[in-house]
């Protein structure tokens, strides 16, 4: 005769139970936030366009939940922006991307028009959807999105002034302008 098993109960189902809590794992999870950057940063100019972005990845993890091995992979999709003068963006799909130099001040989908000068924080809060499996089975979807906000973006926005002379500082070296006023 062979082995055998012997059960005093009924086994246990726990993939009922997995379902029931992954939604609350997932928005517990070590999802690392986006990157957030600006262009020109980290000082603009007022009445200028700011072009923000953030660099979020798909990211994959394993965690132990109720004895088993689940394999949870969170990918970036929605952000929600907030440039820290009292303006929201979003929930948008766009992440916003990195703009040539010579393009800097262009309207972009994420940038962001200051009206006032002073120091800002700027946050973005990433909505990832997952997707998990349980023992190597099937990926399936996770209820809802998790939310992560990167690290504040310190933008200081400052104001120019342009001032057009009339004097020729050859002619006139005391001119205003011509280096020698006061």
């Amino acid at each position: 005769m062979g082995p055998t098993c012997i059960y005093a109960e009924k086994p246990k189902d726990v993939l009922d139970e997995i379902a029931a809590t992954i939604a609350h794992e997932f928005k517990n999870s070590p999802v690392v936030p986006a990157a957030l950057a600006s262009q020109p940063g980290p000082n603009t100019l007022r009445g200028a366009e700011t072009n923000f972005y953030a660099n979020a990845s798909e990211q994959t993890f394993n965690i132990k939940l109720l004895g088993q091995k689940v394999h949870i992979t969170a990918t970036p999709a929605q952000y929600l922006w907030n440039y820290g003068d009292g303006t929201v963006l979003g929930p948008t799909p766009y992440p916003g991307a990195p703009l040539p130099s010579d393009r800097w001040g262009e309207k972009t989908r994420t940038s962001h028009l200051y009206r006032q000068t002073g120091d800002f924080a700027v946050s973005v809060a990433t909505y990832f959807r997952g997707t998990y499996s349980v023992n190597g089975g099937p990926a399936l979807p996770i209820p809802g999105e998790g939310t992560f906000t990167s690290a504040p973006l310190p933008v200081s926005v400052w104001r120019s002034v342009t001032k057009n002379y009339a004097d020729d500082c050859n002619v006139n070296p005391n001119g205003e302008g011509c280096g020698s006023a006061p």
